[in-house]
């Protein structure tokens, strides 16, 4: 074991000797020295270890809005963090040079739980993010920095797939205060084929959050042409969010850009984005937005009730907020879903880079 390696939860032996990471579906099933899919779950000495823990491939400040995340804190700002590997493999990544990386060099920041909190709080931050790649698979470091986090009255925040099992979650989300899962299509095909994963769990994590946590949560889907933003899908997928979480979950339809494996596919066009809206509007969802592209209504919150505009956006940037401090509509008094507090001002496009020393 490394000095930089820690102890990792949720596995057993097997009885041929090997032993099985039960953090996620896949199961993973390792002899001595083997990675996991993720590749940084390692058996080493007959156990189970996270070869990540207290390593970053950056740290920067964000706006809130960037998880993106419009319901929650509209306007703060949120220091991301993230380290490498993945146990999806989505042809499509965003952030493949991260989430695929096998270059342990790539993890140049080293930071304690504690140190990450403190920078949090001396930056004014109001929330830590663990992003960039899924926080699922470096579950014991997040939850430790969620835990020194909350110390500081500091906020954390989950950017995930939602691809885990039934135990590691109930622990994970414990120490979330919000979460943006993404939720990236509405067909077994789809996953299996562009994500190597399946549809089953993630919307097994979707209720989980809805019905049995207190975390906040919205949920994203990036579009991509040809593949899960054909009507149908998207009217299956809105009415299954509707019947089963509510309509007060907000969504988010992202523009895809060609990266990683799909080079050859294009750039989803600002219409599908404002078609697959309409189509959940339709379905009942209260709050349903637009997002990589310069949409204002598209990102604009409205009060359900009487449709006034609360919370106007462009991309990141938050224009103009006026929902009050206990979440509700100024015009009408209608309740809006989310976790809000006093707005002083919007954070903005920035992104300021870290850097810290454990």
């Amino acid at each position: 074991m490394s000095a930089m390696d820690a102890p990792a939860r949720w596995w057993h032996r097997l009885d041929d000797g090997r032993i099985q990471c039960d953090l996620c579906p896949r199961d993973c099933r390792l002899h001595e020295g083997q990675r996991g899919m993720c590749f940084v779950r390692q058996r080493v000495d007959h156990a189970m270890v996270l070869t990540t823990y207290g390593r970053s491939s950056g740290f920067c400040i964000d706006p809130i809005e960037k998880k993106p995340l419009n319901h929650f804190l509209p306007g703060s700002s949120v220091l991301s963090f993230g380290t490498a590997g993945c146990n999806l493999a989505c042809k499509f990544c965003q952030n493949w040079d991260i989430s695929k990386s096998r270059e342990f060099d790539r993890l140049m920041d080293a930071a304690s739980p504690e140190r990450i909190a403190q920078a949090a709080s001396e930056s004014g931050a109001d929330s830590v993010a663990f992003t960039y790649n899924d926080p699922v698979i470096f579950a014991e470091y997040a939850m430790d920095t969620a835990d020194a986090c909350h110390a500081f009255g500091i906020r954390s925040v989950a950017v995930t797939a939602g691809y885990m099992h039934a135990d590691a979650r109930r622990a994970f989300y414990d120490r979330m205060d919000a979460a943006n899962v993404d939720l990236k299509g509405f067909t077994e095909r789809f996953y299996f084929q562009q994500t190597g994963a399946h549809l089953a769990p993630v919307l097994d994590t979707l209720q989980y959050l809805r019905h049995e946590t207190r975390c906040w949560f919205e949920i994203t889907t990036l579009l991509i042409p040809g593949h899960n933003d054909d009507n149908a899908e998207i009217d299956a997928m809105t009415r299954w969010i509707a019947d089963h979480l509510g309509p007060d979950v907000p969504l988010h339809f992202t523009a895809f850009h060609p990266d990683y494996k799909m080079l050859d596919v294009e750039p989803t066009p600002p219409a599908t984005l404002k078609r697959a809206r309409a189509i959940a509007l339709a379905n009942g969802l209260r709050y349903v937005y637009t997002g990589n592209v310069h949409d204002v209504e598209g990102g604009t919150t409205f009060c359900p009730s009487c449709r006034e505009p609360l919370v106007k956006r462009d991309w990141y940037l938050v224009l103009d907020c006026r929902i009050d401090e206990h979440g509700a509509c100024p015009h009408c008094g209608t309740p809006i879903a989310g976790r809000f507090g006093a707005f002083k001002s919007g954070f903005g496009r920035r992104r300021i880079p870290v850097r810290l020393a454990a």
